[in-house]
């Protein structure tokens, strides 16, 4: 690993990080440059202090005096374990176990008035319409749609909900 960063720095790469920002109408992310950023840095990581929400990050690489980038990453994301995030997704059934013949609602709700869910299992990041039904904001699954995943609500102001892992068996 060492040596390879030796070689990029070497040849010029330098780093920039930026936080996903939803854009709704087109259900794909824009980018805010992450602060200290504008110029890049030589690290291939990135430490974030102060992580108080669930927010989703990508990177990309650029080198030259009239700078070429690569392509945005792929997003990755944390989830906060924040008790007052400003946005929050709401199960019914409210449990974290559900059964294949369970159908299962998430609502969103904060201060915002659109709002999509998503979901991220192993395999795939999904927008509800993919998988579900989307009323408002309100994401109906079926029980033949229910898949063990990660799910989440975003707003087009940058809003994050708090996760909920669910499991159907």
């Amino acid at each position: 690993m060492n040596r390879v960063r030796q070689v990029w720095v070497a040849q010029g790469w330098r780093f920039y990080w930026y936080k996903t920002v939803p854009d709704l109408s087109h259900n794909s992310y824009g980018y805010e440059l992450l602060p200290g950023g504008s110029s890049g840095t030589e690290q291939d990581s990135y430490i974030v202090h102060g992580q108080t929400h669930t927010a989703g990050y990508v990177c990309r690489a650029g080198r030259g005096d009239r700078v070429y980038y690569t392509q945005y990453s792929e997003p990755k994301f944390v989830w906060s374990g924040d008790f007052h995030p400003a946005a929050s997704l709401t199960v019914n059934p409210d449990r974290e176990q559900h059964f294949t013949s369970d159908s299962v609602s998430l609502s969103c709700e904060g201060n915002s008035a659109e709002w999509r869910v998503r979901r991220f299992t192993d395999k795939d990041l999904l927008d509800c319409s993919e998988w579900g039904m989307i009323t408002g904001s309100t994401c109906n699954i079926s029980s033949y749609q229910l898949s063990d995943a990660v799910y989440w609500c975003e707003s087009q102001s940058g809003e994050f909900s708090n996760a909920v892992n669910i499991t159907g068996q």
